[in-house]
């Protein structure tokens, strides 16, 4: 297994992968954080503020209670049996001068009776019903809380049981009733400085926040930038692992899967090299043999006149046969140099017009097909692979397209756009997909052509190694364009190496710039080599 990759760690995933998206892992994690602590630090203050809000009203509750069964335990001897209404209303005023530090106000009622002193129906913190039934009935001291409209009340009634000169019990209860106002006072202080001390904790949140996400995503960012260096072609990466749990997992799994496509991808190399090497190795040794045989064929062409006619039939198909054999030899050959990295462009400035002038007026074609070619447009080319490539594109337009054939120059910003238009059945669009697909042929029936099928495909990377684009589709109106688009500034070129082993890193430089390489087959036609 191929040694941990440290580099992965470090290496920066480009401008995009640091962009902090609003959706991303890392947002997401200091929200979240940030949410839970927020939910930590309210239900934190809810629970305090619960617990010290009862605290307050019960301390005050248990202080008054207190305070006035002191008071009556003062004053309940000196109190005559059975007591006036004079008697009762004395009780409350040294009752009420006692609690002066409360602000209490006291009412008494006798076996049952009214309150003495008697209180407006409606009057804020006034002795319920329930209350005086809540004394009566546990016969011992009960506080209750009411709302009142200037606030919150607390009032108290406390029995005194006496037994009267026939032992007959008599029984007084004394209610006092106060104001929670300034209780209610230090509540609201109380959730004023809840809500402010909330606010500063959220805020401090959003620091281990941050530490924490950074810790969590260090090994998520490790993954990314190992599998962007992998997408850029460097197999041998690999994270190191760190630590237990599932992200220790997931770097293992993920150095696993390095380890499957590397593994994969340097058996396809092997089995593509081997196959690039044993076409490259047939095509060499069957070129000599197939020249001798097409002199041979040739000679033996010019003889055909003085045999007979079945004779003269045989030979024919023999060098036909022949010179296609030799043409498709010469095809695999030039197409392993592509595939090898080897393609050299000897490049040189010339006139487009000039050049596509020339490709036609070789062939005899300047008759057959309509030009659009405005001259002042200059490019630095490969005249040679140039002319191979047009003549490959106006040569199947006249075969298999409809006329008129159209070449038509122009200027596209910083490209030279060639397009080559015929009047022809158009294209299939199942065929676009594979239209630069070797020996692709869009009718299956139609076995035999007169070229090699590698027609597009050799056009294609011609055009590619010119650091340009080679693409097909359907004309507007009727028929087929192929466009040819050129830089107006191409690559440096290559210069020649002479005789060498191919090297990778210009092998993978030529196919960067170029989709998977193909034949052509435009709609039912098959194409062949100019």
């Amino acid at each position: 297994m191929t040694e941990p990759d440290a580099r992965a760690t470090t290496r920066s995933p480009g401008p995009l992968g640091r962009r902090l998206s609003p959706r991303g892992l890392r947002p997401r994690l200091i929200v979240a954080f940030l949410l839970v602590a927020a939910f930590s630090a309210l239900t934190t203050s809810a629970l305090t503020f619960d617990r010290a809000r009862d605290a307050i009203l019960d301390r005050t509750q248990s202080a008054a209670t207190d305070e006035l069964r002191a008071q009556l335990d003062a004053r309940a001897p000196d109190l005559p049996y059975p007591p006036s209404t004079e008697n009762l209303r004395e009780l409350t005023v040294l009752l009420d001068r006692a609690g002066t530090p409360r602000n209490w106000r006291t009412h008494v009622s006798y076996q049952d009776g009214p309150l003495v002193p008697a209180q407006p129906p409606g009057t804020p913190g006034a002795v319920t019903a329930a209350l005086r039934s809540a004394v009566l009935r546990q016969n011992g001291a009960v506080a209750q809380r009411v709302a009142g409209a200037d606030g919150p009340w607390l009032v108290v009634g406390m029995p005194i049981l006496h037994a009267g000169p026939d032992d007959t019990p008599t029984r007084i209860v004394v209610y006092a009733e106060m104001s929670l106002r300034g209780e209610q006072a230090d509540v609201r202080a109380l959730v004023t400085a809840a809500r402010y001390g909330a606010i500063p904790a959220v805020a401090l949140a959003l620091v281990p926040a941050l530490i924490a996400a950074a810790h969590v995503l260090r090994p998520v960012r490790r993954l990314r930038a190992g599998a962007h260096r992998i997408a850029e072609g460097e197999l041998d990466t690999r994270i190191p692992v760190r630590g237990t749990g599932e992200l220790a997992d997931l770097t293992a799994t993920f150095n696993t899967m390095a380890d499957t496509i590397e593994r994969d991808a340097t058996e396809r190399r092997r089995l593509e090299a081997g196959a690039r090497r044993f076409a490259a190795d047939v095509s060499h040794e069957l070129r000599t043999p197939l020249a001798a045989m097409v002199a041979v064929t040739e000679v033996l062409d010019e003889d055909t006149a003085h045999l007979g006619p079945d004779i003269s039939e045989a030979l024919r198909l023999v060098a036909e046969e022949t010179r296609k054999l030799a043409r498709m030899v010469e095809d695999l050959m030039e197409i392993s140099r592509f595939d090898a990295g080897a393609a050299i462009l000897h490049t040189d400035e010339v006139d487009v017009a000039t050049a596509v002038r020339r490709t036609l007026r070789a062939r005899g074609w300047t008759d057959r097909v309509e030009t659009e070619l405005p001259d002042g447009i200059r490019v630095v080319l490969d005249p040679r692979r140039f002319d191979v490539a047009l003549a490959n594109l106006v040569g199947n337009a006249l075969r298999h397209g409809g006329s008129p054939v159209r070449v038509v120059l122009r200027r596209a910003d910083d490209l030279v756009a060639i397009d080559v238009l015929d009047r022809g059945p158009g294209l299939d669009p199942a065929v676009l997909p594979h239209i630069f697909d070797r020996f692709y042929k869009a009718d299956s029936a139609r076995t035999r052509s007169e070229g090699s099928g590698l027609g597009l495909a050799i056009a294609r990377e011609n055009i590619h190694l010119h650091g340009g684009t080679l693409r097909a589709a359907d004309a507007t109106d009727v028929g087929t364009v192929f466009t040819i688009e050129l830089p107006l500034v191409p690559p440096a070129a290559v210069p020649d190496p002479g005789p060498r082993t191919p090297r990778r890193h210009r092998r993978t430089r030529n196919r960067s710039r170029r989709e998977p390489a193909s034949s052509g087959a435009v709609g039912h036609r098959r194409t062949e080599d100019q």
